[in-house]
């Protein structure tokens, strides 16, 4: 317990981060700090995409057809089964010629009128895909979510029910990614060692997220993308809880030591890397003795992935894969393009036969999350992946500022504000949660029990709760991809309150949830440590009508990701001691 100032306001009502919030890089002063912060980005990664953990591994089925023999290459049409009924598109292009194995290069696209297929000065995806071929590699070109071939859903989607369960583009797409990986992987004439990664704008993003995630990624090239002043403008870069107390020069740097190019422009939101991104990532290549690892070079241009940036990738990935360091060898080639017409892989094709519709994915997806935690049998497992909905913690310290009977209770450094009233009496302690606040609380039922027993009792204003409502913008297209949701928060505060109490020397703590509050208390016992020893914690709340539907969810504790993580079932569980 700390005893200092608190903030005047809750930081959560005056600090709201968004994709345009221009974010400033954590100082990570050890090896052992980045590490533990390293593990947990990529936890919050997966999570935020629903793919923790990682759905099952399904035959991929993949049918690789249409082939197109050019000078130096060839190019193949692919549908590979990413999960069972639904199906990503994209093009192969393989070098001729070159016996053995050759290192795989991704390349998912961005947000262009054509997508893997736009062929344009600023982007072309059929120019970057046939020079790596001629220059050694396999590359993938595959689409986004709802482009070209892939339309089983749209590109963007996701209502607050889909949020429950963690299914949107985002996931989706990083899923796809995954599976990608395991394609390229498949293939007999690829080098598993060397797979490397590279895309521009939402390909970007795509192409840093999986090379936090995937282990078999080698080495990576997202391009005018990673940058401190812009997260991404779209669904598929952003999904609930992704970026709450993070950002992208934190994701792109858990990549680290792995060989990393980040290309930048002047005319974007990347234009500031050389200066801002790139030294703060490489201080954490720096960690590792891997700071030359990591490079950058920045072009006067708009948004883009142009020649130049591509010839730059190039250089790149040819000294770290191939072993080749003369750039005349590396220099973009033209070449014919093929009419779009003829590269799609379902142009006068239909899907495979089982292919699901929209809202067939969302069951499916639904019904292999709920079998994932029905098998699920450690604790700890469960109790992980419901913080990590909620975005809680169990606070090392927490400052107070005491009046008479008023405190405000916060965490240090986090700028929260949790006003409380203490009544003082005999032990043990009791936690009172009333959904309008701590003055409801103490004339509530249970209030008005505890005062006449004479029992010591500490009541809050959970978040946005009587004396702590206050505005808050909510007005952002993707608020929940950087904050938490109003009744996460409250479990926070509870959290918070209980780890207050939790450092008197006065034994068990009784947590009393009234109203809404109840199933708050429920949520916030289940991730607390005490929630395993009832000597410690004692849980009284009555969850009336509360059974854990999606419905109850959307109208009683809007929490993203919260069925994912077993919902009800899991909260009962993990409190089942303590009540």
């Amino acid at each position: 317990m700390v005893v200092g100032q608190a903030a005047g306001q809750d930081r959560r009502n005056t600090f709201v981060p968004n994709t345009d919030t221009h974010f400033v890089m954590p100082e990570y002063r050890t090896p052992a700090e980045w590490d533990a912060r390293r593990a947990r980005l990529q936890k919050q990664i997966l999570w935020a995409a629903g793919l923790m953990p990682l759905p099952e591994k399904t035959p991929l089925n993949a049918q690789v057809f249409g082939r197109l023999e050019r000078k130096g290459y060839s190019i193949e049409k692919v549908l590979i089964e990413t999960m069972p009924g639904y199906f990503l598109a994209g093009s192969l292009y393989r070098p001729l010629g070159r016996p053995g194995k050759h290192p795989a290069v991704l390349t998912p696209h961005g947000h262009w009128t054509y997508g893997r297929l736009e062929h344009t000065p600023n982007f072309s995806g059929p120019l970057l895909g046939i020079n790596l071929a001629r220059q050694g590699y396999v590359s993938f070109a595959y689409d986004m979510v709802g482009w070209n071939d892939t339309v089983q859903t749209p590109h963007a989607f996701g209502t607050p029910r889909e949020h429950l369960w963690s299914f949107g583009p985002l996931g989706l797409q990083l899923w796809n990614s995954i599976r990608a990986v395991d394609f390229v992987h498949s293939l007999p004439d690829v080098d598993p060692e060397r797979i490397a990664v590279t895309g521009a704008s939402g390909g970007g993003t795509q192409a840093f997220l999986l090379a936090a995630v995937d282990s078999r990624i080698a080495a990576a090239a997202p391009v005018n993308m990673v940058s401190a002043i812009m997260q991404g403008g779209s669904p598929c870069e952003n999904a609930p809880g992704l970026r709450v107390d993070a950002f992208n020069v934190e994701i792109a740097s858990v990549f680290a030591p792995k060989p990393m190019l980040l290309v930048a422009a002047t005319g974007d939101w990347t234009k500031n890397v050389p200066r801002e991104e790139y030294p703060a990532i490489r201080r954490i290549y720096g960690f590792s003795g891997k700071a030359e690892s990591v490079e950058t070079v920045q072009f006067e241009a708009e948004h883009n992935y142009n020649q130049a940036g591509r010839e730059a990738v190039y250089r790149f990935f040819g000294k770290h894969l191939l072993g080749e360091t003369d750039a005349a060898k590396l220099a973009e080639q033209d070449a014919e393009v093929e009419k779009i017409q003829d590269m799609l892989a379902l142009h006068n094709r239909r899907l495979p036969g089982g292919a699901l519709s929209f809202e067939a994915l969302v069951k499916q997806w639904r019904a292999a999350a709920r079998r994932q935690i029905d098998t699920t049998t450690s604790l700890d497992s469960l109790r992980e992946l419901l913080s990590l909905s909620l975005a809680a913690e169990w606070p090392r310290q927490v400052t107070t500022l005491r009046e008479g009977e008023r405190l405000v209770l916060g965490r240090p450094g986090k700028g929260d504000r949790v006003p409380a009233l203490w009544s003082p009496g005999s032990e043990p302690a009791a936690l009172l949660v009333h959904e309008e606040g701590a003055e409801a609380a103490r004339k509530s039922w249970e209030g008005r029990r505890l005062i006449t027993a004479k029992r010591a009792f500490l009541a809050i204003d959970a978040f946005q709760t009587g004396a702590a409502v206050e505005p808050r913008d909510r007005s952002h297209e993707f608020f929940l991809t950087f904050n938490r949701s109003d009744d996460a928060n409250r479990v926070q505060d509870i959290l918070t309150a209980l780890a207050y109490l939790r450092a008197r020397p006065a034994g068990r703590i009784e947590l009393i949830g009234s109203g809404k509050a109840a199933v708050w208390s429920l949520f916030a016992a289940a991730v607390s440590p005490l929630a395993e020893a009832p000597a410690d914690l004692k849980l009284v709340a009555d969850f009336k009508d509360f059974v854990g539907t999606d419905d109850d969810f959307l109208g009683k504790f809007f929490v993203p990701g919260i069925q994912r993580a077993g919902g009800m079932k899991t909260a009962l569980l993990l409190t089942d001691k303590v009540r």
